[in-house]
């Protein structure tokens, strides 16, 4: 291929292909790439809703919603929709040149556009196919075949994708590859150019996901008309992995069930239902996702009482049709990938990571990248650099519902290896409650007696000088903060990602007292890394030191100039104060001066220009009036400030004010990684600061933290 292509054209010969998980793919490896990424859908099922409608409740393409929901994607609904299966009917040549002028709406507006082709729920065969590639030849965009390997032979699927390669073709359309989606394992088997054969093209084979595929209660309760009658609201988000109908009696129904099913079964069946709820609730028995009672019955008098008392969580639909009826409408019932569904997402994500060379695809479109960076672009930097080397981070806030998610995250997307503290049947069964999948994760709980009596030897013994007894240390190393940063301490965990339900001294005393500083650096002191729209700016410290000595603010510049270089950023820093140069005098404005004198003394390497006020540091045309010779003055990209005051509040004005996104505080300085999150942390910051802290810990040590044994620690 030559030139260079400003979008991709997803096409597939037939429906339930799983085009959305590859399209998911392709719009994650262009955000990394370009600053503007757009969606076009050349024809839906679903008409564009008018302006008025907007938000309310009119009918959406939910291919189109899930990617317009991508972080790196700013486009409405509205604009996104090329043509409608009416408008095709009606007039093709007519629809084909509304496509084309609504799609160079959308690439004027962007350097990519991942263009999405048809669902086939209209009209099958290879007119809708020669339909797409008339489409992605006048849109000049070159074609990603994806074909379903599902209930396909190796030689079924190579048949389907010469035939489709050959109408593309003949219709002018370009491929530039192929993925073979929801592969069985024969496939799989079979190896990707068994597929294409002597075809001059890549193949990606990609397995089969039933998870991808389930509906979730809600839907389920939709399709048989049902009503919540008794449970948690928000537990019909869970997807229902299995179907099974309980009109047997309850020890034969008890046989058949499985984490995630929901069981359908007769309203007047109380006696099934109540021992449902019991295995649900019991540890050693599946977590059910939902119950449907069928016939219009529910339970009366007594029962309903003692269903009362018990208060489930599990969702119990009622319906008035009856079991046969229920049943067969839940069966024809299927899911997809939304926005909505956090953990398909992720594992739609995950899938096309591990199975699609993503460097290939890209170097096939001929995309150039892009200078800047973006915030989406340095979140998927600091994913993709904890993958390439896994580590071993331990949650201590396991009964916090956001880190099970962040967790779940986490390991579906191989960002690293997880261990999470608390009661383990608690914690395992919140997050299959949840539809969670964190069975990756070790669970260990902080009152474990080999780990308490290995851990409170060596507290004792690293505490002595204080008076420290093994037995007084014994209550001390099961406090969580205490337990995980021991784990770090002996190498039984890399590192340590805390504070979302405990205060920030709670999360790093421990480290002061246990991991320590590193050597030359005589504090711990953090940063946050300040994504703004074009580029990524690090402050410190806004989250530790209060009120740092001169020998601090220095510790801090050459710690924060490190972290910078760890992550990606050229350090050039500005030690702020109201006063620029030696235009200014006094206590504060000294204190930097001297600051900055100590890091040149320290580190003639670094380019460091102080004292300087913010103005100078980051705008050249100020910097050339006040500080014309300097190499940091207007380009300044690591920012220390004066005191924790300045900081804390000039890092929120900037986050809030000029929307940028601050991952942090990272913290530094320490022998081994433990980074604090703020209690009002959402998932996507405890993921970012997982990644973070994983990176620390390659940059710490080449090796990987040893396995969870107390045994293997001592020895």
């Amino acid at each position: 291929m030559t030139g260079t292509s400003r979008s991709l054209y997803i096409a597939s010969p037939e429906g339930e292909t799983g085009k959305s998980t590859v399209a998911l793919g392709v719009l994650d490896l262009l955000v990394r790439q370009v600053s503007r990424v757009g969606v076009f859908r050349a024809v839906s099922r679903v008409p564009s809703p008018p302006a008025s409608d907007a938000g309310g409740d009119a009918p959406r393409d939910h291919v189109l919603e899930m990617l317009l929901q991508h972080d790196g994607v700013d486009l409405s609904y509205e604009d996104a929709v090329g043509v409608t299966y009416d408008d095709v009917h009606a007039d093709p040549e007519a629809a084909l040149a509304l496509i084309l002028d609504r799609y160079h709406a959308v690439a004027e507006q962007c350097d990519a556009v991942v263009v999405v082709g048809t669902d086939y729920t209209d009209v099958a065969g290879a007119t809708e196919l020669a339909f797409n590639a008339r489409v992605a030849a006048n849109l000049g965009a070159p074609v990603l075949l994806v074909a379903s390997g599902r209930e396909r032979s190796p030689d079924d699927v190579r048949a389907l994708v010469r035939l489709s390669l050959s109408e593309l073709r003949a219709n002018h359309a370009q491929p530039v590859g192929v993925v073979v989606n929801r592969c069985p394992p024969r496939v799989l088997a079979a190896g990707a150019p068994a597929l294409v054969g002597d075809l001059d093209l890549p193949v990606w084979t990609i397995p089969e996901e039933p998870f991808l595929h389930a509906p979730t209660v809600g839907r389920l309760a939709e399709a048989v008309e049902g009503t919540l009658m008794l449970g948690d609201p928000d537990l019909l988000g869970r997807e229902a992995l299995e179907v099974i109908v309980g009109a047997m009696s309850f020890e034969h129904v008890l046989d058949h069930l499985s984490d995630g099913a929901v069981v359908i079964l007769p309203g007047d069946r109380s006696d099934v239902l109540l021992g449902l709820l019991s295995a649900h609730s019991a540890a050693t028995f599946p977590s059910l996702a939902g119950i449907v009672l069928t016939g219009g019955y529910v339970p009366r008098g007594v029962i309903a009482q003692l269903l009362s008392a018990l208060g489930p969580r599990v969702p119990v639909v009622a319906t008035a049709l009856d079991t046969f009826q229920a049943a067969r409408r839940a069966a024809e019932t299927h899911g997809y990938v939304t926005v909505a569904s956090t953990r398909k997402v992720d594992v739609a994500r995950a899938l096309f990571e591990q199975h699609v060379d993503g460097t290939a695809l890209l170097a096939r479109l001929d995309l150039p990248r892009t200078r800047i960076v973006t915030p989406l672009m340095f979140e998927y930097e600091l994913i993709e650099r904890a993958r390439g080397d896994r580590r071993r981070v331990v949650l201590p806030e396991g009964e916090d519902d956001r880190i099970l998610r962040a967790a779940s995250t986490v390991l579906a997307r191989g960002i690293a290896d997880l261990v999470i503290l608390g009661d383990e049947a608690s914690i395992r069964a919140r997050a299959a409650e949840l539809g969670l999948d964190i069975a990756a994760a070790t669970v260990l709980a902080p009152t474990d007696p080999e780990h308490v009596e290995l851990f409170a030897a060596e507290y004792a013994k690293l505490r002595a000088h204080k008076g420290m007894t093994v037995e007084r240390a014994r209550e001390i190393v099961t406090d969580v903060s205490y337990f995980g940063t021991m784990m770090v301490h002996l190498g039984l965990a890399d590192g340590m990602v805390s504070g979302a339900a405990h205060t920030t001294a709670h999360t790093i005393r421990p480290s002061f007292e246990i991991v320590k500083t590193q050597p030359g650096v005589s504090v711990v002191s953090s940063v946050f890394l300040m994504c703004l729209q074009d580029r990524v700016l690090v402050y410190g410290d806004c989250a530790v030191i209060p009120d740092p000595t001169a020998e601090q603010l220095a510790d801090i510049a050459i710690s924060s100039s490190a972290t910078a270089a760890q992550f990606g950023v050229d350090p050039k820093v500005a030690m702020l104060s109201y006063s620029t140069g030696t235009s200014g005098s006094g206590a504060d404005v000294d204190k930097v001066r001297t600051a900055t004198g100590l890091v040149r003394e320290r580190r003639p390497d670094l380019s460091v220009e102080g004292p300087i006020q913010y103005d100078a540091a980051v705008d050249a045309s100020v910097a050339k009036s006040k500080l014309p010779e300097s190499v940091v003055a207007g380009q300044a990209t690591v920012f220390v400030f004066p005191d924790l005051n300045t900081g804390n509040n000039t890092y929120k004005a900037v986050q809030r004010s000029a929307g940028a996104v601050a991952v942090g505080p990272v913290l530094q300085g320490l022998n081994k990684p433990v980074n604090d999150l703020s209690r009002g942390a959402l998932v996507a910051d405890i993921v970012n600061t997982v990644a973070i802290t994983a990176i620390q810990a390659q940059a710490m040590s080449p090796g990987k933290a040893s396995p969870t044994d107390p045994q293997e620690a001592s020895a």
